[in-house]
């Protein structure tokens, strides 16, 4: 059985990927920041028949956090064949550019930033033990400059300073870390889940958390034949699925 570990999966759209991978034939860790919200995901989970599950603490944001789960896990298995960097924060509202404080870009980098360089990095040595060892980086279309700068596109009169150049700068983590690891067996993809009706969006939104949560998990679940280094968003870019950088 495989075994993947989904960060900030407790509620939303992480919980759907869990629910979907574990569907699929995974073990899955279920980190969340709240032990007590994981168990109670994980109640969840198996009071549906979803058994393969197990909750972990896990802030992203702390690296003590992020060390003690890797201790944990690595004390349960010693291979990890997927990591899904979901946990991830808006930064609230409004995001100017012109107004937008350091302490709020610190406290969105903290998470969506270096919060999957954390885990990346930590969980590394257990992934490369894997097989098909895959790493989703949850991304956004509203990071994409193209589409930013684009007068045409639906989206270019909502801006989020300090949200969206937090995923660029992820979008741009997940391109070296796919590089770094091209002559191997890994698959390193940033996906956009799409517009979701989560409480992240006030439940406003085009896709239901769990078409959003299917959308990532697919890219956990690829074959060797799939891609890597990619930026996908299946809402918007159906065919190919590649969102413009």
């Amino acid at each position: 059985m495989k075994i993947a570990f989904v960060t900030g999966a407790n509620k939303g759209i992480g919980f759907e990927v869990v629910k979907d991978l574990a569907q699929n034939g995974f073990f899955v860790y279920v980190g969340s920041r709240n032990l007590e919200n994981g168990l109670a995901a994980v109640e969840k989970l198996k009071a549906d028949g979803i058994n393969t599950v197990e909750a972990i603490e896990l802030d992203v944001a702390s690296q003590d956090s992020v060390d003690a789960a890797r201790a944990t896990i690595g004390d349960k298995t010693q291979v990890l064949d997927v990591l899904v960097n979901n946990a991830g924060i808006s930064g609230g509202f409004p995001q100017s550019a012109l107004n937008a404080t350091i302490d709020q870009f610190k406290t969105v980098y903290e998470t969506n930033v270096y919060g999957v360089v954390r885990v990346t990095q930590a969980f590394m040595d257990l992934l490369k033990q894997s097989t098909e060892p895959r790493i989703v980086n949850v991304s956004t279309a509203m990071a994409s400059l193209a589409l930013a700068a684009d007068p045409s596109s639906p989206s270019y009169n909502t801006k989020l300073a300090v949200y969206q150049s937090s995923k660029v700068a992820l979008n741009m983590y997940t391109v070296n870390l796919a590089y770094e690891l091209r002559d191997t067996a890994f698959k390193v993809n940033a996906v956009c889940p799409g517009w979701t009706k989560t409480d992240f969006t006030g439940y406003q939104g085009t896709s239901t958390a769990e078409e959003a949560g299917q959308r990532i998990a697919r890219y956990a679940r690829i074959g060797q034949d799939g891609p890597t280094g990619k930026f996908i968003s299946e809402e918007y870019f159906p065919e190919p699925a590649s969102c413009p950088w």
